[in-house]
């Protein structure tokens, strides 16, 4: 049957027909705890080619499953037949009307994208849930999303004027208000309505978030008969979704954001009706467990400076903050933030919320499932005191946060999804929160995850009505079977159960978050998909330039996870698809910062290349470039004199179009005289400072004697390892990094990186790769250029620059002491939010590569750098390197630029 399929939709169908095993397994998994292999994945680049791939399927009688971006937490978007993905290509704003307020959109279309679109107008698509910068219309039209605006602005139900809707049976048809039994269709909805118009009135729950089941109201008289809201929700069991007309709402002029302290969560939820009479847009909840979480895990993530005191958060925006204030007298504190980067700095903290409490503060993990109940605003306090109770008796754990304003509560639970007390756990849930007067979803659907319960919550008569209406529109059952009606066992399919890792490991890197498992780190990406995104942060600059899942940071880990297991990815750890999947990582650690669960995908890959050419031949970049410390320290004029020769690149793996950088006469150690006297520090001498860029270390030297540093060097040439490290030659680098500790043991003056790489590598990595004490006590001795600097420097005269900050840096070791050196000295600069270079070491630099390094620097950094005159910062070699060779630009290390501000 599979290569009948294969073949019938690669023979009719324009766009990409994907049977592999890699691609299998990267959509085998949505968001949710559960996994389904599919047969195949089409991406169509048309709607008639979406139209011929559904064709294909139902006359071959196989289940379709239209996925979105793939972010659906109840197990919505994963089927064991055809997946359609509409993202890759019908993701096109076909129309927007200002003057109607509505937009015309292809179902692959990302909210953020349609909002950049209607914002010129002064325009709004309401819904917006926390993955509004990757999910899709489509997917969200399936789901029913929500989002923080729906106290003002409703769900995506409220805001679908028609859809564009295709049947299994070929029929194709625009689904809006009825008038007229145009269709077959309509006359048995119709009767359908009529029969059970009297039980969807008294029957269904009458909250703000009710989102379970599929939504029979829109067939009642008062809303109209409308068919398409009446499919929003029906989370593709019933018909493909072509396209929509979406009603698009102005946007307030001015919006604060009020964050209000409470003395623990009951206390937030109890306020929530209180704050619904005033004007506000929204009404979230954060508790304690989330804030702490993100305290320990990211420190220094903008935003948490500016939450009021309180064991419990929520965050109301309105366009009357003062009137939000004066009615919370009980409030332990409160902020009004009207700067918007300040408030999208609040609000990550919010959105992060899915992807932070996947982890509980000691490390354990935290599963979806029970993931976003609802009931009434004013039951909200109440329910989560019977909810905690309930974890309590079940002995779990889950931090709580959410829509308080619609009293939608979301959850992460540590759950033994081995054992039955999840299901039991899950059916008493159900139970409260329908005594509550709730809904199972508030939000995410039933998917997988809660179909199974819905009898709890409705009567057989609506029960019935589900499956009738199932019927009308998908008599064979082919939609997205198993959720909602004729549902699949909410505790089978379980990944975690169905694929465990069944490869013997014992890494070789300490992975010290996951206590040395890479299944357990694998599993750390439970698929929202953040990495994603086009815009904001370092993470993924592979997928931002290929638009690829499988060269972004969950489609990685999906792979490493089906590796392991070995179902689908055969060979283990010398699986061809994970190797190709990984060669366009960059290794830049954006994800280790950005994603919201920390996967560190840069480290995952040097286990893997390590384990992978174990005993085998390498490619020839890890031996020119990996080992490229070792020739320049030996041979440094060979280099100087060959590096840039065609025929030697080409040995060595080198991309021919790559300028090699100049190699320098004289090394920074050959410059380096001893110091005057003075507070002592170390002058770590890396690699690319000493034999790329020694003026750098020149200038540092300078800088740091003016403000009355004794500056001494390391007293042999010393390296961190770290070029062994990215291309996965572990015990290489670990024995060169031990060498180093051992050199530089025995002081305890700081020990001051130049290049962020090496920096961060010595802070971070190094005790990655090894417990050996002397590399421990040098990890706590580092410190960049600028935290060394930043206690003592005063003004120096006046400048504006624009810094490209290194992504190891933005990983591993934050901009907070450049900021403070920037300011204190009196240069004003702008921080880039750029993302990555594409040089990223050695990567830019190695065949195959130079293309995506190129669209990788082209996709944001270079258009910003071309549209300044200011002065570039950037202390990454790599980032000077780039911005050298692909601009006219010449980008200084602030070391430079200080060094000039002293001597001017």
């Amino acid at each position: 049957m599979t290569s009948r399929l294969v073949e019938r939709l690669r023979a009719e169908v324009d766009g990409e027909v994907l049977a592999d095993a890699g691609t299998r397994a990267m959509y085998a998994a949505d968001a949710s705890n559960y996994r389904h292999v599919p047969m195949v994945v089409a991406r169509p680049r048309t709607v008639d080619a979406a139209v011929a791939a559904v064709g294909v399927a139902a006359e071959l009688g196989v289940p379709i499953t239209s996925r979105g971006a793939g972010t659906s937490i109840a197990g919505n978007a994963c089927g064991e037949g055809l997946v359609l993905d509409f993202s890759r290509h019908l993701h096109r704003v076909i129309d927007v009307d200002p003057s109607a307020r509505t937009a015309v959109v292809q179902p692959g279309v990302v909210p953020d994208v349609l909002n950049g679109i209607a914002g010129k107008h002064g325009l709004h698509f309401a819904p917006d849930p926390s993955t509004h910068s990757r999910c899709t219309i489509g997917g969200m039209i399936g789901n029913n999303a929500c989002g923080a605006h729906s106290v003002a602005w409703g769900k995506t139900v409220d805001n679908v004027e028609s859809l564009d809707v295709l049947l299994p049976d070929g029929t194709r048809f625009d689904a809006g208000p009825v008038t007229s039994d145009a269709l077959p269709v309509h006359g048995r909805l119709r009767a359908l309505r009529d029969d059970v118009m009297a039980a969807v009135r008294t029957g269904f729950p009458q909250i703000p978030r009710r989102v379970s089941g599929y939504n029979l109201d829109q067939l009642l008289p008062e809303h109209g008969f409308h068919v398409g809201r009446a499919l929003v929700g029906s989370e593709g069991t019933l018909v493909t979704v072509l396209g929509a007309t979406v009603r698009l709402v102005e946007v307030p002029r001015s919006r604060a954001l009020v964050v209000l302290g409470f003395e623990d969560t009951y206390a937030a939820a109890d306020q929530v009706v209180s704050l619904l009479s005033l004007d506000v847009l929204a009404i979230e909840g954060v508790n304690e467990a989330i804030v702490s979480i993100l305290r320990q895990r990211k420190p220094g993530t903008p935003g948490l400076r500016d939450l009021p005191a309180g064991r419990s958060w929520l965050f109301v925006e309105t366009v009357s903050p003062d009137a939000v204030v004066a009615a919370m007298p009980g409030a332990t504190g409160s902020v009004v933030v009207t700067d918007p980067l300040r408030m999208r700095e609040l609000w990550r903290i919010r959105e992060d919320g899915a992807g932070l409490a996947t982890r509980m503060p000691d490390g354990a993990e935290a599963w979806s499932g029970w993931e976003d109940a609802a009931v009434p605003p004013d039951r909200l306090g109440a329910y989560l005191r019977d909810f905690d109770q309930l974890l309590g008796r079940h002995g779990r754990r889950g931090p709580t946060y959410g829509h308080y304003g619609d009293g939608c509560l979301h959850v992460r639970i540590d759950f033994d999804l081995h054992g039955p007390g999840y299901r039991s756990f899950m059916e008493e849930a159900a139970d409260l929160v329908v005594s509550h007067g709730g809904s199972l979803s508030g939000e995410h659907g039933d998917g997988q995850a809660r179909s199974e319960l819905l009898p709890r919550m409705y009567s057989p008569e609506i029960m019935a009505a589900f499956g009738r209406f199932k019927a009308i529109f998908d008599p064979r059952g082919l939609m997205n079977p198993g959720r909602i009606v004729d549902p699949l066992p909410l505790d089978a399919d379980l990944r975690v159960v169905v694929a465990p890792a069944r490869i013997p490991l014992r890494t070789s890197l300490a992975l010290h978050a996951d206590s040395g498992s890479l299944a357990a780190a694998s599993r750390r990406c439970v698929g929202v998909g953040k990495c994603l995104t086009t815009s904001g942060g370092v993470m993924c600059p592979s997928y931002r330039a290929t638009r690829e899942e499988k060269h972004s940071t969950r489609g990685r880990a999906r792979l490493l996870f089906d590796m392991l297991n070995g179902s689908v990815v055969r060979g283990g750890f010398r699986s061809v698809e994970v190797r190709d999947a990984l060669d366009l990582c960059l290794s830049c650690k954006g994800c280790k910062r950005d994603c919201p669960v920390d996967v560190d995908m840069a480290t995952y890959k040097a286990e893997f290349l390590h384990q992978h050419y174990r005993g085998r031949l390498r490619p020839m970049s890890h031996y020119s470039m990996g080992f490229l410390p070792l020739w320049l320290a030996v041979f440094p004029g060979l280099v100087r004199a060959l590096g840039d020769v065609r025929v030697v690149k080409r040995l060595g793996g080198i991309d021919p179009r790559r300028a090699m950088p100049a190699v320098a006469s004289r090394s920074f150690r050959s410059r380096f005289q001893s110091s005057t006297a003075g507070d002592p520090v170390v002058l770590f001498t890396d690699t690319f400072t000493d034999h790329f860029d020694p003026q750098v270390g020149v200038d540092a030297v300078r800088v740091l004697e003016h403000l009355g540093f004794s500056v001494s060097l390391p007293r042999k040439r010393v390296c961190c390892g770290l070029t062994w490290m990215s291309t996965g030659q572990l015990g290489v680098a670990r024995r060169v990094l031990r060498r180093t500790a051992r050199v530089m043991d025995g002081s305890s003056a700081p020990v001051v990186g130049l290049e962020p790489s090496c920096t961060a590598f010595l802070r971070n990595d190094a005790l990655e790769l090894t417990d050996d004490p002397a590399v421990q006590r040098l990890a706590g001795r580092v410190r960049t250029f600028a935290e060394q600097i930043a206690p003592v420097i005063g003004p120096l005269g006046s400048a504006s620059a624009v810094m490209q900050p290194h992504c190891h840096q933005h990983a591993d070791l934050g901009l907070d002491a450049d900021r403070q050196v920037l300011t204190a000295v009196g240069v004003k600069a702008d921080v880039l939010d750029a993302g990555c270079c594409g040089l990223a070491g050695n990567f830019g630099f190695e065949k195959g590569h130079y293309d995506v390094s190129v669209a990788v620097a082209e996709h944001a950094l270079l258009p910003a750098i071309r549209a300044t005159d200011a002065t570039v910062l950037a202390d990454g070699f790599s980032c000077r390197t780039q911005l050298r060779q692909l601009t006219d630009r010449k980008p200084v290390h602030l070391a430079t630029l200080l060094a000039g501000m002293i001597g001017s």
